[in-house]
This record gives C-alpha cells, sequence and structure tokens, in this order.
C-alpha cells in the first residue's frame, strides 16, 4: 500500500523537538566543559536521527539543516575542529532554525532550509560544496509498510533513538503509548477531585450515623430499665399499656443487632471506597505529574541569553530537576520564574567589576532548585549578588507615599522584604525600556499564593545574596486545608500557609505596643481574633481555658489567629470566586462543605494586612493631600510634547506644571515642591542631565523622582543619566501612553 507520511508527521514534529531541546542542553553543558567528548557524540546522534526522520518523511528542509549540524559535531568529535564560543553560537542558530522549520512542518508547510545557515554550518564543518554533500546522499525509498523498516535502514534513520541492534527474538517487550488530548485528561481529574469531596462528606454522614445508633441503643437500654423496674411493681400498676411499651422495647432491643451489623457493613464499606478512591487520586494524578525538568531545561538557554544580554558573567546551577509537579502548575509559574530570574539578573548580580571590588568571583552563580516539602514542592531560587537593601524599600516607599516615615520605621525586616510585592513596586536604580517597572513581583505574588494558594518566603543578607521560596501544592484537582471555627462560622485555611497550630493559656498572650502577640519559641508572635478580622457578628471566644492558634504566615511574616475550634485537614476541591466577588479580599475561593454548606478559603496575605491596620484600604499618603493629584512638572523645549504629555497626565487625574527648558524648571522648583519631574535632555539654556544634578543639590528634590523621556538611546547615555540621579529613563522611540503612565505610578503611584 502507499506510504502516507502525513500520518506520521505530528509524532516527527514532537520527537525532533525533544531531539531539539537535547542539543541545546548539551551545548550549554559544553559552554563549561567543552572537551566533554561523550557530550559531543549525544549531540551528533540527535542531529543524525533529525535528519534521517526528516528524510524518511521527505521534510527535506529540515534533513538538509540537520545534515548541516551533523558535520559540524562529526568534525568537532573527531578533533578536526576546535569547540569554541563561536562555533556554539553557531550551533544555536542551527537549533534555533530547526525548531523555528518545526513550527512551519507543524502547520502545514515545507519549509525550506536558510541557505545563509547551511553555508556558515558548511564552512565550519570544513565542506567545500554543502549541496552536493546532501545531494549525495539520496532518500532511500520508503518501505511498503511503516512499521517494518527496511533491513538495511539504521533505527536512527527511522526515526527512533539511536541504539544496539540486536535479534528480534531476544529483544525485550516494547511498551506501549497511547497519546490522549490533555482535555480529556484534565476531565477525568476534575472528575475525580469532586468523587474525593463527595466522599468525604460521605464520611461524615456515616460517622454521624454511627453517633445515631449508638445514641439510640442507649435511649432503649435506658427504657427497658425502666419498663423492667415498673413491671416489677405488680399488674395492677403496670397495666396492658406498660406491657405494650415492653414488647416494643423489645422489638427494638432485638433488631440491635441487625442495626450494628448494617453500621459495621457500611464502615467497612466506606474503608475499602477510601483505600479505592486513594489508588484512584494517586493515580490520576500521576497522569498529569511531569519532572520538573520539562520547565527548568528551556530556562538553561534563556539564562544563558539573558546573561549576555545584561552583560553578567554566571554560573547557572540547576538541582532537583526529576521532583515531579501538576502539570498545571508546572504551565502557571513559568512566567513567575522568568520574572524572578531576570530580577535576579538585572537587579540582583552585580557587574563583574562590582563583584571584583566587593571582593566575590567576578563569575555570579544563580541556583534553581525543587525538592519535596512536607506534602508540598518547594522551589528555590537563589542568587550570590546584592540581596535586598532594607533601606533601599523604605526610600522607594516614602517617596511612593505608600507609608508615612513612621509607619515604615515601625516595620519588621520581614513586613519591609514584602512590600516589593506591591504592584508597580521597584528597587532599581533607573527605569529603563527593559526593566525596572516594577510590573514583575506583584504578578508573581498574586500567581503563586492567591491562584496557587501557594506561598513566598523571601531569605535576604544584604551583599551577599537573595533566595526565594516557593511553596506550592502538589497538585491542583484538590487543595490541602484545615478549617477552623469563629463565633460558629466554618472558614478554610490553605495547609501550605500554616506553619503550626497549638493550644496556649490565654494569661501567655502579652501586650506589646497595644497588640496581643505570644512567645513562640525564640519569637514574639502576634495575634488577633479570626472572627474580629472577618468582622463575624457574635460573641468571641471563651476567656477561659486555653487559646486554640493556628500560626500562618505570608513570607517571613508571621501572625496567630485565636479560633474557637480547629475542625481538621481535609482535600477538598476550591471553586474561583465568581466575577461579581472578585474584589472580596479575605476570600480566595470557596468549597462545599457537610449539607451542601458553602465554605470560604481564606486568602492569608490580606488577613495578615488586616492584622496589622496594613491593608490596601487604610493606607495612608505621608503629608499628601488625598483630594488632589499629584503635582507634575513637565520640561521640554517642545511645545507639541509638552501639551501631549500634559494631556496623557491630566487625563488620569495628575496636576500637571510645564517648563521650556532646564533653567525655567529649575526657576520654578525654587517655589513650588513637585511630587515628580518629567525632563527631555536637549534643551537651551540647561540640558536635562543638568536640572537633573541641579534639583539632586537640593535637599528638597533629594528622593523627588525624576524621569528622563530622550531620543538619546546609547549605553552611555543612560548611564550618565543614572550617574545624574535620573529614576527613569524612557527613549522617545518607546514612547507611548501607556509606557509613560506605568512609570509614572511605578514611582509615585
Amino acid at each position: 500500500m502507499a506510504f502516507d507520511s502525513s500520518k506520521f508527521i505530528d509524532r516527527f514534529v514532537v520527537e525532533a523537538r525533544e531531539h531539539c531541546a537535547k542539543i541545546t542542553d548539551g551545548l550549554l553543558a559544553l559552554d563549561s566543559s567543552p572537551g566533554d567528548a561523550e557530550t559531543v557524540n549525544a549531540l551528533f546522534r540527535s542531529a543524525h536521527t533529525i535528519k534521517g526522520s526528516a528524510r524518511m518523511l521527505k521534510v527535506l528542509g529540515i534533513s538538509e539543516l540537520a545534515h548541516g549540524l551533523e558535520d559540524v559535531l562529526d568534525a568537532a568529535r573527531s578533533n578536526r575542529i576546535a569547540f569554541t564560543r563561536e562555533l556554539s553560537a553557531l550551533l544555536f542558530q542551527g537549533v534555533d532554525g530547526l525548531v523555528a522549520m518545526l513550527d512551519r512542518v507543524s502547520a502545514g508547510e515545507q519549509p525550506a532550509a536558510p541557505e545563509e545557515l547551511r553555508a556558515q554550518l558548511a564552512q565550519a564543518a570544513g565542506a567545500a560544496q554543502p549541496q552536493a554533500a546532501v545531494q549525495a546522499a539520496p532518500a532511500p525509498e520508503p518501505p511498503a509498510c511503516p512499521e517494518q523498516p527496511a533491513a538495511a535502514e539504521t533505527p536512527a534513520d527511522a526515526g527512533g533513538e539511536e541504539h544496539k541492534a540486536e535479534p528480534v527474538a531476544g529483544r525485550a517487550p516494547r511498551q506501549e503509548y497511547l497519546r490522549v488530548h490533555a482535555g480529556k485528561l484534565d476531565d477525568l481529574i476534575k472528575l475525580m477531585s469532586e468523587i474525593i469531596s463527595e466522599h468525604g462528606r460521605f464520611r461524615k454522614d456515616v460517622r454521624r450515623l454511627k453517633d445515631i445508633a449508638v445514641a439510640t441503643e442507649r435511649q432503649l437500654a435506658t427504657a427497658a430499665k425502666r419498663l423492667d423496674a415498673g413491671s416489677d411493681q405488680g399488674p395492677d400498676q403496670g397495666g396492658t399499656a406498660a406491657g405494650g411499651r415492653k414488647r416494643t422495647a423489645d422489638a427494638g432491643a432485638r433488631q440491635q443487632p441487625s442495626l450494628r451489623q448494617a453500621l459495621r457493613n457500611v464502615t467497612d464499606a466506606v474503608l475499602l471506597q477510601e483505600h479505592l478512591i486513594g489508588e484512584l487520586q494517586e493515580t490520576s494524578l500521576k497522569l498529569r505529574m511531569l519532572p520538573l525538568s520539562t520547565l527548568f531545561a528551556p530556562l538553561r538557554r534563556t539564562v544563558r541569553d539573558l546573561a549576555q544580554e545584561f552583560g553578567k558573567d554566571i554560573d547557572f546551577v540547576v538541582q532537583g530537576e526529576e521532583t515531579e509537579l501538576d502539570r498545571k502548575i508546572t504551565e502557571r509559574i513559568g512566567d513567575s520564574l522568568m520574572h524572578m530570574i531576570r530580577n535576579a539578573l538585572d537587579h540582583g548580580l552585580e557587574s563583574p567589576e562590582e563583584r571584583r571590588a566587593a571582593g566575590k568571583p567576578p563569575r555570579g552563580n544563580i541556583t534553581l532548585s525543587a525538592f519535596y516539602d512536607g506534602g508540598c514542592v518547594t522551589i528555590s531560587l537563589s542568587d550570590d549578588g546584592r540581596g535586598l537593601s532594607a533601606d533601599k524599600i523604605r526610600e522607594k516607599a516614602l517617596a511612593r507615599r505608600l507609608f508615612s516615615a513612621e509607619t515604615l520605621a515601625r516595620m519588621s525586616r520581614a513586613e519591609i522584604n514584602n512590600l516589593i510585592f506591591l504592584p508597580g513596586f521597584s528597587t532599581s536604580p533607573v527605569i529603563t525600556d527593559l526593566s525596572g517597572r516594577g510590573v514583575g513581583m506583584d504578578v508573581v505574588r498574586r500567581n503563586i499564593v492567591e491562584e496557587l494558594k501557594g506561598t513566598i518566603i523571601i531569605e535576604t543578607r544584604e551583599g551577599q545574596g537573595s533566595s526565594f521560596f516557593l511553596r506550592l501544592p502538589l497538585n491542583l484537582a484538590v487543595f490541602p486545608l484545615f478549617l477552623v471555627s469563629a463565633n460558629g462560622q466554618t472558614s478554610a485555611l490553605p495547609a501550605t500557609s500554616i506553619v503550626e497550630m497549638l493550644a496556649t493559656p490565654r494569661g501567655e498572650i502579652i501586650e506589646i505596643l497595644d497588640k496581643r502577640a505570644i512567645r513562640l519559641r525564640e519569637q514574639i508572635v502576634p495575634v488577633e481574633d479570626l472572627a474580629a478580622i472577618l468582622k463575624l457578628p457574635g460573641e468571641g471566644a471563651a476567656s477561659a481555658g486555653d487559646a486554640l492558634v493556628v500560626i500562618v504566615r505570608d513570607g517571613q511574616e508571621k501572625l496567630g489567629l485565636l479560633v474557637d475550634e480547629i475542625l481538621g485537614r481535609e482535600e477538598m476541591v476550591v471553586k474561583p470566586l465568581p466575577a461579581h466577588m472578585k474584589t472580596l479580599r479575605l476570600v480566595t475561593g470557596g468549597t462545599i462543605g457537610s449539607g451542601n454548606s458553602i465554605i470560604n478559603v481564606l486568602n492569608v496575605p490580606e488577613l495578615i494586612k488586616q492584622a496589622h491596620g496594613l491593608s490596601e484600604a487604610g493606607r495612608r499618603t505621608a503629608g499628601k493631600d488625598e483630594e488632589r493629584g499629584a503635582t507634575i512638572l513637565v520640561v521640554d523645549d517642545s511645545g507639541n510634547t509638552r501639551e501631549i504629555e500634559r494631556s496623557i497626565l491630566e487625563a488620569y487625574g495628575y496636576t500637571v506644571e510645564t517648563a521650556e527648558d532646564g533653567q525655567e524648571a529649575l526657576d520654578k522648583t525654587r517655589d513650588t515642591l513637585f511630587d515628580l519631574v518629567i525632563t527631555d535632555v536637549e534643551m537651551p539654556r540647561m540640558d536635562g542631565f543638568s536640572l537633573t544634578e541641579a534639583l539632586r543639590a537640593d535637599p528638597r528634590y533629594r528622593t523627588v523622582p525624576v524621569i528622563i523621556v530622550t531620543s538619546r538611546e546609547k549605553d552611555e547615555d543612560k548611564k550618565r543619566g543614572i550617574l545624574a540621579g535620573a529614576d527613569a529613563y524612557i527613549v522617545k522611540r518607546a514612547f507611548d501612553q501607556s509606557n509613560l503612565l506605568d512609570t509614572v505610578k511605578s514611582l509615585i503611584g
């Protein structure tokens, strides 16, 4: 029968992409150990496999490009050419070319290999005529049946991994795989989650039934004793009615063994169901569990490219790639990890010159690791850079008027560190078109904590580096929750946010600075009634006896929640809030309890904010009139530019004044304290750099943000702007309305 290659294209694309990933990983490994012959051999085999598979399916463009890669790698493994950084960069271009062509093949195209890239590969391999090399080995005629490759064809040419040939009779049985659409798998796991939740409610109903049966048996026994006592007084005192009650009681007593047996049968069935459902849960979730290597591996190449972009020399170490996590979670944390890695490269790690001056090796280090952690998975990202500066965070918060100086002075180091998660917050010394807008860490916080019910912990030492720990549930099908009761209302707390639970004498709750706290080993932990935070009606917990305290945390901040009762731990399906309830900051979702009651899943970070009196609604600006917008001075010698910027800013509630050049602007600042200054560079009388330096020399304007908007985009101009004291540098070529507004909001809110 005719060979229909279209049936195998999808499988070829998947396998070819896997080999491209292997080549990328191998090239990254060769950056640090260029003499590793086995790695070069593995790369050669992957390129050879792609070439053979593409040739068999007549995807000639990919076959030609893969052949070029194969020739270069063959020359490298036979030591005919040296493996240099330039050669590595060329091979990376080849892999990128293959990936781009595979995307086009998936879309039904037949792309040709880029001629220039093929020529570069041929030149690197030392081949004189790359086209002739391809034509010298014509594609073999495809076999009549794709399941039976020709005897002379190697397994690699057939599109599979290259391995030693062996007789068919001695070959181990092949594992069979079935490709299943991800949506069908998600539906299965969703159904499994609902079964688990329903079984939990059924288990509670059985427990209540057992309690009712025990109480009924006791009542029947008590009634029987009373009737026996009455019958001893003789027939005249008991009568016929007493005899009837006695017969009824005896009949009930005779039914007790049957009731007990029925309950035992139901209980045994529940236990067996629990065992089977547990196995169902474990098996179903394994279907969607993937090793974190699927997320970490592509980051190696990205980090390498970013390091070159930022001019940093780094070692990127990856550990714990075999740790498995729900595919749904790995899909949703990729962007967060990239935000954090970019921050580490851009703001965390110093330049080689700065590191030498600080007594550090010029090559920085970023470590990404994963490990299992008490029924969760923790992903750690660490660097040996500058660390977070508490003073810079306070200055930025004060400049943006988020808190008063007095409030900032009272904050703990953990509270100060957590300010980096506020929307638009950035400690970057200057904002450019590439970084520093502060649009990353608030997204990370919302993604990890609010959506995935995880936690983020920061550990930092100024001058020595920072570590971010993302603690995540193993899956999104069912969440581990602790149910607690306060003023008669049941609420749920994510297990990932709970540190510990304890009972403590109420007399040991102390008062510190008008707030209650407990001593927990070497720490002072503030405590607050959960009912008071949630504003629940009713009486608070009893003042006598021990207090039940649930210690929760957000990052390094801890809070003790006083509750009436801890009802237990359950694995439950959490439903997101409907659109009209998204503004409820204290609640992140809901779940179904016994009797179909709705249980709120609480937002721990917001609980801590409310308890500290620092909720977003309660923030107060420092010395700023809340009835008017911030006052901004726009400086530019172009009247058209001044009016464009004025109209944009006034449309969003800011008060704007303008100046035609730096000297006029400086004169205006002597009479008025503006909240922010936006200036051009090229202007008569005084340019923007000189204006910025003059403002920084004025004590009143030492912390007032300055934005430079200019057509100058050379690195030396940006550096001069930084040295002059600018907080942001926007190139007019990249200027747009949202660009300017995002920068302004980032600096003054």
